[in-house]
């Protein structure tokens, strides 16, 4: 992030005031509320499910507080749902829009993905909505650690740091007017970050007692969404002399929100594509750059993104982003009227009641081994009343009592109250109501079961967690149009793209060059205009997918039907199954040559042509000597053992049409091989020309 230009002090404090209050509204409009039930959801789907002054309590009095974790499971269920169900993402043209510039948006897509690695980004944001209480928050900005250029990076959010716009109505993010993250940073991060200066400043601000507050600076351990606070928000207190300078951290608030501004915007006359000039380009560059490009400029009023990090009093940054929407894309569970909530909040109440029961039955169970005596005074011999309620359950106790006097009897145990094994039923049976998650889904059916039963229970889960899985495509379909536009923005110069095989992902990666220009000074590819829909479909797993061809293949196979042997191999678990296919192809004749092999083949086949020539030749002189005997010979009797010229002169005619066939086959093999040869030299030059011209493009950017 670009460092901050020198701020009038006036206003540096109309902004962090301005900003303080922001984020104070957005904190107690309900964040400090989901903070608590999120750490809550989040302990209990980790087994931590007992209250620690009823366990507490329970441990005093010698009772068992038991867990009886049916969240975990069910969660883990939906969690499975959503690792069976990967997004097909595609792009569709529209308005000014190309159909083979969006199929290399949809492949951009895929390379954009598998950098990120968004299956596993997904699942965390998944998770996160599930666990947290309904929050999950993929961050989406361009990266240039790595890339001159830029490279589009997705990263999971901690939701416990988002708060969004508490006037927000709806899940789409391009409807909210500001959006904040909020995190702890030390002295030392913030240095490294935005300078000593700075650092400097809110050292003397946090040491001088003149920060906004105990949520502002940190001087205990306490942190951020911890459960134990002694003082106002979050527990930071008000520390004494001592402990006054002892600065272990500083809240830093980054607010992304929305203002209105004038900005210029290019017009394609053809398309009518609109594209916003850079904000740091003056006037005369955009009439230049209109001009040279023949497009109309224009200006108009948008709502812009403003992004201002602020550090108690003191501005970190402050300006115009660089990206035209927030970074911060949801993933809402739920979400009813700008609240969301999660999947496990609902089930809070069934498990507590469910663990209560079950703690209570073991009590009852433990209590029957020593339910109590009722004894005579004075009536035991060798013990005491006292030893008797010791050693009273211990197997082989002999109990001797005096002559005349009641024998000790055993009061009778306490028996397990009816209907408190119904109640427990019932509880672990709202669980699995509640969550729309049944025993077929937990795969915990009978046996006794069939499985078209089983089939149509877990279609009647499926339908019940729905809703959560909606929310997500909705959040892919968000993700989408966000990278779609970052594409737009920042992928505007040539560059060469590893794409991965859409057929099949474990071949290797295919090289695709993106806004190429050509020397005739048209552009191949030019991601920058036109109009592109997204479209959101659901696709299985890679392995789940593999699994069901595999077996759809096999049961071809049986039936009658020919299924190549390198398909099924495709299909497969086989470890170097890709190499194991190619090796069954290659000895098929299916694979394609090596350029190695292709050589060699063809320098075969134009040593049998050659012989088959040579052959021919002979052939040749053999027909034009049988003429000849013919000619002589016509008019003479024959000797009865000699064999008819026109006989021996057929016989050979017919094996010179053979080998003349051959021939021509030979030939056009051959012909077939250069052209396959020629080929090759064509894309490897062409293959040279982009890397070089992107090579020079480079150059030329440093240069400029």
């Amino acid at each position: 992030m670009a460092k901050t230009k020198k701020i009038d002090p006036a206003k540096e404090e109309e902004i962090t005031r301005t900003q303080w209050a922001r984020y104070e509204r957005a904190r107690d409009n309900g964040h400090l509320d989901y903070v608590d039930m999120a750490l809550k959801c989040d302990e209990y789907y980790q087994g931590d499910q007992w209250d620690p002054d009823d366990a507490a309590m329970l441990e005093n009095e010698g009772r068992p507080a038991l867990t009886i974790n049916t969240i975990l499971p069910t969660i883990n269920t939906i969690l499975g749902e959503q690792s069976t169900r990967r997004a097909d993402v595609q792009f569709k043209p529209r308005r000014g829009g190309d159909e083979e510039v969006a199929h290399t948006l949809t492949k951009l897509y895929l390379q954009i993905s598998d950098n990120n690695k968004l299956d596993w980004v997904e699942q965390q944001v998944f998770a996160d909505g599930l666990i947290m209480d309904g929050r999950g928050y993929f961050d989406v900005r361009m990266d240039f650690s790595d890339h001159v250029e830029g490279e589009i990076r997705i990263t999971a959010k901690d939701p416990l740091d988002i708060l969004i716009d508490p006037d927000a109505k709806d899940a789409d993010p391009k409807t909210w007017n500001e959006v904040f993250e909020s995190k702890w940073m030390t002295l030392d991060e913030i240095e490294e970050l935005y300078g000593k200066d700075k650092a400097d400043r809110l050292l003397f601000v946090a040491e001088n007692g003149m920060s906004f507050g105990p949520d502002s600076v940190e001087y205990q351990e306490t942190r951020f969404g911890d459960t134990e606070t002694n003082d106002d928000y979050f527990g930071a207190g008000v520390p004494g002399d001592e402990e006054y300078r002892n600065v272990k951290a500083l809240r830093v608030v980054e607010r992304q929100h929305k203002k209105i501004s004038r900005s210029a915007f290019f017009v394609d006359p053809d398309t009518g594509d609109q594209r916003q000039a850079p904000d740091e380009w003056s006037e005369a560059k955009n009439k230049k750059f209109a001009k040279q490009y023949n497009l109309t400029l224009i200006s108009k009023v948008i709502r812009k993104v403003r992004w201002t990090v602020t550090c108690d009093k003191v501005v970190l940054h402050d300006d115009w982003s660089p990206y035209n929407q927030f970074t911060v894309v949801p993933f809402f569970c739920y979400f009813r009227r700008g609240r969301p909530f999660g999947a496990i909040r609902n089930l809070l109440s069934p498990q507590e009641q469910l663990n209560k029961i079950a703690s209570q039955e073991l009590h009852i169970v433990n209590t029957t081994a020593n339910s109590g005596w009722m004894v005579e005074s004075g009536s035991l011999v060798g013990m005491t009343a006292d030893d008797l309620e010791e050693h009273g359950a211990e197997t082989g106790l002999v109990l001797e009592y005096a002559r005349g006097t009641t024998p000790p009897q055993k009061i009778g145990a306490n028996q397990i109250p009816t209907g408190l094994d119904r109640i427990a039923q019932k509880a672990a049976l709202n669980i699995k109501t509640i969550s729309g998650v049944n025993d077929s889904m937990l795969g915990t059916d009978s046996a006794e079961v069939s499985g078209i039963a089983i089939q149509a229970k877990q279609n009647r889960g499926a339908i019940m967690i729905q809703v959560p899985l909606d929310n997500l495509r909705k959040a892919r379909q968000y993700l989408a149009e966000n990278i779609l536009n970052l594409v737009q923005t920042f992928y505007t110069e040539q560059r060469v793209i590893q794409v991965t095989n859409e057929q099949d992902p474990l071949k290797p990666r295919e090289e695709m060059v993106v806004n190429e220009e050509t020397p005739e000074g048209t552009i191949i590819n030019d991601l920058t205009l036109g109009e592109y829909d997204v479209v959101v479909a659901t696709a299985p797993a890679r392995d789940s997918f593999d699994e069901v061809q595999f077996a759809e293949a096999i049961n071809l196979r049986q039936a009658g039907v020919v299924i190549p042997d390198d398909a099924i191999i495709e299909y497969s678990h086989l470890a170097r199954k890709g190499e194991l296919a190619k090796r069954i192809r290659t000895m098929t004749g299916q694979e394609p040559p090596t350029p190695e092999q292709a050589e060699a083949m063809q320098q075969q086949q134009q040593s049998q042509m050659q012989q088959l020539q040579l052959e021919m030749a002979t052939l040749d002189a053999d027909v034009k000597k049988t003429q000849s005997e013919v000619a002589l010979n016509i008019a003479k009797a024959q000797d009865a053992t000699d064999v008819d010229p026109q006989i021996r002169m057929a016989e050979i005619q017919a094996k010179l049409q053979i080998n003349q066939e051959q021939l021509d086959l030979r030939r056009e093999l051959a012909d077939l091989s250069a052209a396959s040869k020629e080929n090759q030299s064509q894309t490897s030059a062409a293959t040279k020309l982009a890397t070089a011209a992107f090579s020079n493009t480079n150059m030329n950017n440093r240069s400029s």
